[in-house]
């Protein structure tokens, strides 16, 4: 049996104060799972959306800023672990080197649309460009399956492919346990097998501290936060979310 972290979507992007990664990131060399998942759109990627064009909220966006801003972030994360095996290596202690696994989300995609779109930035900008040299990365929409789960920022469902809007239209339609990330809150459903094995599927897709304006006031009080799967074992395990507060009083007030 094993130990999944799993990170929903951070929508790292300039401005923004990555204590929170920081933050989770101790947890995980605290907690040492073998496997960590992050369920894309770690970067934002605000200066490619095609829903601000022409707007004055879209004014100042730059790419180099997008990337700048998800280098800053990606150090934030990875900087404990760097820091615990320094010293491991220092004492002659086993280092820690989990599985770590990147879901490129809609939000990374935004740079292939960009392409698409207009030819000549091929090779002038790539996903390539993203801080993602440590991990394995995915693409978008490329489901990953590790030790009976399945992974993917959503699951697309129905004719035209849209994103599952329920945990529980995932065990539904999907019939094994699947984690996806893309849709802010969280929603948990469970289902079984013949054998009486569980089936759990779970959307969660908020892991950042800023609010967003399309939401509104209502829309912006979710959970915020990352999930912890235990005991992982052919798609069985139990569920932990962990919030962003709950980090920050255990890190930061210490």
């Amino acid at each position: 049996m094993t130990k999944h972290l799993i990170i929903p979507d951070t929508q790292c992007k300039d401005g923004q104060d990555f204590t929170f990664l920081y933050n989770i990131g101790k947890y995980i060399v605290e907690k040492q799972p073998e496997v960590i998942i992050h369920l894309g759109d770690f970067a934002d990627m605000p200066s490619l959306s095609s829903y601000d064009v022409g707007k004055k909220s879209f004014e100042g966006r730059r790419y180099t800023k997008d990337i700048a801003a998800a280098q800053e972030a990606m150090s934030a994360l990875l900087t404990p672990l760097y820091q615990y095996n320094a010293v491991a290596k220092l004492q002659k202690k086993k280092q820690y080197h989990p599985r770590k696994v990147m879901l490129l989300g809609n939000h990374e995609n935004r740079i292939n649309r960009a392409i698409n779109d207009d030819p000549k930035l091929e090779g002038l900008i790539s996903t390539t460009d993203l801080p993602y040299g440590d991990w394995e990365v995915h693409d978008f929409l490329s489901p990953v399956f590790i030790d009976g789960i399945a992974y993917s920022h959503y699951f697309p469902t129905g004719v035209l492919g849209r994103a599952a809007t329920t945990a529980s239209a995932m065990v539904s339609k999907l019939h094994m346990s699947c984690i996806a990330g893309h849709q802010q809150g969280k929603q948990v459903a469970y289902g079984k097998r013949p054998d009486g094995s569980t089936i759990t599927c779970i959307i969660a897709g908020s892991c950042y501290e800023h609010d967003e304006d399309y939401l509104g006031p209502q829309g912006n009080n979710h959970f915020r936060g990352i999930l912890m799967a235990h005991r992982v074992n052919n798609g069985s395990f139990d569920e932990c979310f962990i919030s962003l507060d709950y980090l920050k009083e255990r890190y930061e007030q210490s």
